[in-house]
């Protein structure tokens, strides 16, 4: 690998970094022809398309009203999910979601989704709709705390749990 291009040149270690490791196999990209590159681009493009849309909904409550905010919201974190399926494949992240250790937070996640255009759309109360934005994020956090070894271990502790 060039010491110019730094350990950030995915192309460079192409032998180096296991294609199963990081990537799944050309299935889920070979109709987009996406390079290893070109998938991190996507990732961090989703994710920071993602936190601009939140921000934007978060921005924009007190202007436009909660219904701007849970449909700005709720995309934006959608957006950044999307984002980690160029790192490992859609399918694969789809598996990886519904699995033991990581299937509670998943499915309170995509249930306070859902109840954030509940909260807005149907009922709209918004503190209730606050609520479920919180849950949201909390259910995001721990189930992207399950990807980290211990990382859900010492979360606990510092709360004391």
């Amino acid at each position: 690998m060039s010491n110019s291009k730094g350990w950030f040149n995915l192309e460079a270690a192409g032998g180096a970094i296991p294609e199963t490791q990081f990537f799944e196999g050309d299935s889920a990209f070979k109709f987009l022809g996406l390079t290893r590159t070109q998938r991190l681009y996507g990732f961090i493009g989703c994710l920071i398309a993602g936190f601009a849309l939140s921000l934007l909904g978060t921005i924009l409550l007190i202007p436009l009203g909660l219904g701007t905010f849970a449909l700005l919201y709720a995309l934006g974190t959608i957006v950044s999910l999307i984002g980690t399926g160029f790192l490992i494949g859609f399918t694969k992240q789809l598996k990886l979601m519904f699995k033991p250790v990581r299937i509670v937070a998943t499915i309170i996640f995509l249930a306070s989704i859902a109840l954030i255009f509940v909260g807005a759309f149907v009922i709209k109360i918004d503190f209730l709709c606050i609520i479920f934005v919180i849950i949201e994020y909390l259910a995001y956090a721990w189930y992207n705390l399950s990807y980290i070894p211990y990382a859900r271990t010492a979360v606990l502790k510092v709360f004391g749990m």
